[in-house]
């Protein structure tokens, strides 16, 4: 099974095209160490050759074209996309799929009842697209495994997650079962395991059950802090209210990260431009490398 990690950073990316906090400025002009990342999205293969993209970012024509497996050229409209998984209704997750509209028949797209409704009432993307490719909606268990038509070796098993879904949802701060998932990808031949969740706002034990039986988790980086975005003065909400689990602190990611087996690979995803482990060179960073942590960067594979 190989993991492609498209695009590693939270909403807008890094660096974000309006804002000046010192990791976007620091970029810009070359007075941090640091890589710039494109909206959070990775693709998943068992042959090399069928892949799932989870999330459609609105970076996604930028992705594909950065990952030439995807566009193996066989036919005049090809594509190696499979079938497209959605975590969640949020914008950053979603959008690409307006880029994808050329589809020459329906996209074989997995998500909730629930996000199916915040995509064709909230915010109408699904009834939008049918007036190109179409949808083919297949409705993503939240109990037992799944596989996915066309993308053979490799299994899937979704629970659901503590998070918040989009502005636009009436769900909206009043979580549901559904509006987030993660996902276990199983390698069908060895068993293996790869937990993905970019967006988890509490820990919970089917949760932390998934963590423990995987071999790599690859989970939400957004802030280093809970008051983060707020002492910047980028928002009024703390990361826990915003439906992420915030690395240090009591009870944040960290020493969640730190209960697992030494031998599972831990990496961070959906990482937010204002977050300091972003610069390769600071304290938070270090930290992080100190407890074997990693940061998931654009092009990062991940093999089992």
């Amino acid at each position: 099974m190989r993991l492609r990690v498209l695009g590693a950073a939270a909403g807008g990316g890094f660096p974000q095209w309006n804002c000046n906090c010192p990791n976007c400025d620091g970029l810009r002009r070359g007075s941090i160490r640091a890589r710039a990342r494109t909206q959070s999205s990775i693709a998943v293969s068992g042959d090399d050759e069928n892949w799932v993209l989870f999330n459609a970012s609105p970076d996604v024509l930028q992705q594909i074209r950065s990952f030439p497996a995807l566009q193996p050229a066989r036919a005049l409209r090809d594509t190696a996309i499979a079938a497209i998984v959605l975590i969640d209704a949020q914008i950053d997750h979603t959008t690409g799929l307006y880029m994808l509209r050329e589809h020459r028949r329906p996209w074989p797209v997995w998500c909730t009842p629930g996000v199916r409704e915040d995509l064709s009432v909230g915010n109408p993307l699904f009834g939008v697209l049918g007036h190109y490719c179409g949808i083919a909606w297949r409705e993503l268990p939240l109990a037992g495994g799944f596989a996915i038509d066309g993308a053979p070796g490799v299994r899937f098993e979704a629970l659901s997650l503590t998070s918040n879904a989009p502005p636009y949802s009436p769900h909206r701060d009043r979580p549901q079962p559904g509006d987030n998932i993660g996902v276990s990808l199983i390698d069908a031949a060895s068993g293996q395991r790869i937990f993905y969740a970019p967006g988890l706002g509490e820990m919970e034990p089917h949760l932390w059950a998934a963590m423990e039986q995987a071999d790599c988790v690859l989970v939400d980086g957004t802030l280093w802090t809970d008051d983060e975005m707020i002492r910047l003065g980028a928002s009024a909400k703390t990361s826990r209210a915003m439906g992420h689990l915030p690395q240090s602190g009591p009870g944040g990611m960290l020493e969640w990260l730190a209960r697992l087996p030494a031998t599972t690979r831990k990496v961070l995803i959906h990482i937010n431009n204002t977050n300091p482990i972003l610069d390769e060179d600071s304290a938070q960073r270090a930290e992080l490398a100190a407890r074997g942590i990693e940061v998931a960067f654009d092009g990062m594979e991940i093999i089992l």
